[in-house]
């Protein structure tokens, strides 16, 4: 089976670590890791793609495509083969803990003979990080919390990565012959930001094969189990897979049960049980006699319920909701009219202004605000005020030039650890628009980051909070910050939070747009995007305002562009 693009990118992220720990050139371990995330966002396969110009990728050169030839034709990455000769290569797990950089983990491997994420939580559990120069006490605890959450999470994978799994698997399943119908479960079908294990529901005609064809399926690395009516399997990938066949009679039961989450299914059963009624997997029975089960519509009309979407079945209210008739009317993708933060060649993007306008135009996007970073962010060359008024000179040409999309003057702002934006004020009440985000000091106190927050949001020219915790999903944690304080001030101030659509941010997450809209903040729903395909990622983000309770009202970017103008002067 051709590679994912998940692995592909996850070899090249272990390269980029193992140089980093090596003191490699910055350079170099830059290009490796702008490789990686290009190919993660890639809609397309990768694996696909090698017998074609793959430096028409964009941060793909030569030599960088070679190296992905190799990996997708051998399965292995000769460049990364090298590097374990010298660096253990479970030394890359403690990279993914915030706080241990390169030098740092360096130190612990060199100093204490730490290799991986239990040998380092042995070393603190014992004291011997606060013994070593350049560590104490508080780096020791820090380590101990973060550790354990690094073990954690590293069992769940990013959204995307397991639609990478997940879909080819689905295709394979619904091509068997006497397949009448297949849908996935669980957190996967809640569009939950992480997965775990993949749930698979199936009916089929008597005497399909279903099961053997499943535990034969090329990805399979390992079955853990088979029966007639259940199979569990390990793929490639690490990922758990569980099949079960079921009867199509009960099968609207079975989806409702085992698409969760428990404490929506606990609700709904303590629901069922007060009208004399017993719900499990194969139907909603009063006595001995199935009453529902063939269709979710069907579980929920059992319980005079309307159907209640996926996405909202955490036990947040919606069984209330919706028993009231007052179930939101959820953000669609077609509402979004346009884009609110993007990258371009001028620091650390990937594309040039047209291409980028152009791509947000066949997506349908009627605006795109252009928003390079500033100055303070040094490592990607972020824009002086001199090179950001060259930059909106270039957009108000192309605006005369483009049809069918506007492209807004905007910048992805430095907070500085003061508060203060870190660009002159004259040129920032020149822009369309700001998005003000954290790039540096994470580790301050909750009081002062949250200070440091609410002082930028009375800058006069504070639009959105980009990215408002800062956290990168199985790598670091959201910031220490009273989001509540930050939220109640925004809205206050009639400013506004991103939603990142970036698969490994995806921040705010799904519990902060809930109160997001429970304190009247509106939210603008972006990208990020550092290359022109990074533009379709919209969808993740719409996912997650999706399971906060968002509708089109609280999104800013469903509005039209003289609609939105009119928002930001205000």
């Amino acid at each position: 089976m051709p590679m994912h693009n998940a692995e592909i990118a996850d070899a090249f992220e272990d390269l980029a670590d193992l140089l980093e720990v090596e003191d490699a050139n910055p350079f170099r371990v830059r290009a490796y890791r702008n490789a990686a995330r290009v190919i993660r966002s890639n809609r397309r396969r990768i694996a696909d793609l090698a017998a074609e110009d793959l430096t028409d990728l964009p941060e793909v050169g030569e030599d960088l495509a070679q190296k992905i030839r190799a990996l997708v034709e051998t399965g292995e990455l000769p460049a990364l083969e090298e590097v374990r000769k010298r660096v253990p290569q479970s030394i890359s797990e403690m990279m993914r803990i915030e706080g241990l950089g390169a030098k740092k983990v360096k130190a612990l491997y060199e100093g204490l003979g730490v290799k991986g994420l239990e040998d380092l939580k042995q070393a603190a559990e014992e004291g011997r990080v606060a013994e070593l120069e350049g560590f104490g006490e508080k780096t020791q605890e820090m380590i101990l919390e973060r550790a354990a959450d690094a073990a954690e999470k590293e069992q769940r994978s990013l959204r995307n990565d397991a639609e990478d799994v997940a879909e080819p698997l689905l295709a394979y399943l619904e091509a068997i012959d006497g397949v009448k119908q297949v849908e996935l479960a669980g957190s996967y079908r809640r569009r939950k930001e992480t997965v775990g294990d993949l749930d698979i529901l199936v009916t089929a005609e008597r005497g399909t094969p279903v099961m053997q064809r499943f535990v034969d399926y090329d990805e399979v690395a390992e079955v853990a189990s088979r029966g007639d009516t259940r199979s569990t399997v390990h793929l490639r990938s690490g990922m758990q897979v569980d099949l079960r066949l079921l009867p199509q009679v009960s099968f609207g039961a079975a989806l409702h049960y085992f698409t969760g989450s428990k404490a929506h299914n606990v609700a709904v059963r303590k629901l069922g049980r007060k009208r004399g009624y017993k719900l499990n997997e194969y139907g909603v029975f009063e006595g001995d006699q199935r009453i529902a089960g063939r269709t979710e519509e069907d579980v929920f009309a059992s319980l005079d319920l309307p159907y209640i979407p996926p996405d909202l079945r955490e036990n947040r209210g919606e069984i209330e909701a919706a028993r009231e008739d007052r179930l939101p009317d959820m953000v669609r993708l077609g509402d979004i009219r346009g884009d609110l933060h993007c990258h371009t060649r001028y620091t650390d993007g990937h594309a040039g202004l047209r291409a980028m306008a152009e791509a947000a135009r066949e997506l349908g996007r009627e605006y795109l605000a252009i928003t390079d970073h500033t100055q303070n962010l040094k490592v990607v060359n972020g824009l002086d005020a001199k090179r950001l008024r060259r930059q909106m000179a270039e957009i108000d040409r192309l605006n005369d030039e483009l049809e069918g999309i506007t492209l807004l003057k905007g910048a992805e702002v430095d907070i500085l650890e003061d508060g203060d934006l870190d660009l002159p004020d004259d040129v920032l009440q020149a822009l369309d628009l700001t998005v003000c985000s954290l790039h540096s000091k994470f580790d301050l106190p909750r009081n002062q980051q949250t200070e440091r927050v609410l002082r930028a949001l009375d800058h006069p020219a504070f639009r959105i909070l980009g990215h408002p915790t800062g956290r990168r999903l199985n790598q670091r944690p959201p910031l220490a910050l009273d989001l509540e304080k930050v939220m109640r001030a925004a809205a206050e101030r009639g400013r506004f939070l991103e939603v990142s659509a970036q698969p490994d941010r995806l921040d705010l997450n799904d519990e902060a747009c809930l109160l997001a809209r429970e304190l009247g903040v509106q939210v603008a729903i972006s990208t990020d995007a550092h290359t022109a395909a990074d533009l379709d990622l919209m969808r993740y983000g719409l996912e997650q305002a999706r399971r906060g309770w968002l509708e089109k009202k609280h999104v800013i970017n469903t509005r039209t562009l003289k609609q939105l103008q009119k928002l930001l002067q205000n």
